[in-house]
């Protein structure tokens, strides 16, 4: 006789191995990043153009001097839904920055100005490079490390972020490891040029802490005070929130879709069943 395991038998089997799953993740010393409120979450959530601009600040003043970004065309940030530059500013900005264009009539490669349909240049000429100046460690790449990177949030939480679309697990993450440096614990032996991280995974990383309280300057309002305290906890939840947008620029347009298929769906469905029942009215048994 075969048995056939029952569906309360599944889901408590589910349960047992999530909780080994958490105790597992618990003895390894790996900690669970807070959930912070992002105004992105969720069905209708929207980016918040001004922390945007705000995370995009810090990236270029300190992490784009070490992290590349090479699916970040400079056109992107004037685009609807992102940090709301101008078009004057874009092109400003591109020029800056110096690309390798060519070849040329002569057959040979030259530098020029950036202009806003080029891609963020990376800050080192090759993976060899960032890893040699980095002790050994390259920098990953920024374009979709804010969906890249995850956690596992365990039962039964995972059976409702499918109901509230959750999926801001890289952005914690990411806010949290910006200031989770802290001293190792008694025991704990970090190897010289890594550091301890209290969220990194093994909490041994080689980025030394990119981040100091009032390391960025924020645009000041009429009160002289700026738009958001100048801490490293700011500044991790900004930048982090720049690069979900990075990652997923048409972020919102996919929600607005999203919800449009939605009601066609259920004003489809209930066309329908009515007009099934109007069909099958005069039939015994199928009204």
């Amino acid at each position: 006789m075969t048995y056939i395991p029952s569906f309360a038998s599944r889901i408590a089997v589910a349960v047992i191995a999530s909780f080994m799953g958490a105790s597992v993740a618990l003895a390894s010393g790996a900690a669970v990043p807070p959930r912070n409120d992002w105004s992105f979450a969720g069905p209708f959530g929207k980016f918040d153009e001004t922390q945007l601009q705000r995370g995009f600040k810090v990236f270029h003043e300190v992490c784009s001097n070490c992290h590349s970004m090479n699916k970040l065309a400079f056109r992107t940030l004037a685009q609807e839904g992102g940090p709301g530059f101008s078009e004057e500013q874009v092109r400003a900005l591109a020029a800056t920055y110096k690309v390798k264009d060519g070849p040329n009539d002569n057959g040979d490669y030259f530098e020029r100005a950036a202009r806003p349909a080029d891609f963020w240049p990376s800050p080192f000429a090759n993976k060899q490079a960032a890893a040699a100046a980095n002790g050994g460690a390259a920098p990953p790449d920024f374009s979709v490390i804010a969906k890249a990177r995850t956690y596992e949030r365990g039962f039964p939480w995972f059976v409702f972020d499918i109901f509230t679309q959750f999926q801001e697990q890289g952005v914690d993450y990411i806010s949290a490891l910006l200031h989770g440096y802290e001293e190792a614990p008694a025991g704990f032996t970090v190897p010289d040029g890594k550091y301890y991280n209290h969220y990194f995974p093994g909490n041994v990383i080689a980025m030394p802490p990119p981040l100091l309280d009032g390391q960025v300057s924020y645009e000041k309002g009429a009160d002289g005070k700026p738009q958001a305290p100048e801490t490293v906890v700011q500044y991790g939840k900004d930048v982090a929130a720049f690069l979900m947008w990075v990652a997923e620029p048409h972020l919102e347009k996919r929600k607005e879709i999203a919800f449009k298929v939605l009601v066609f769906l259920l004003v489809f469905a209930g066309l329908l069943y009515f007009t099934k029942k109007k069909i099958w009215s005069d039939v015994a048994g199928h009204a």
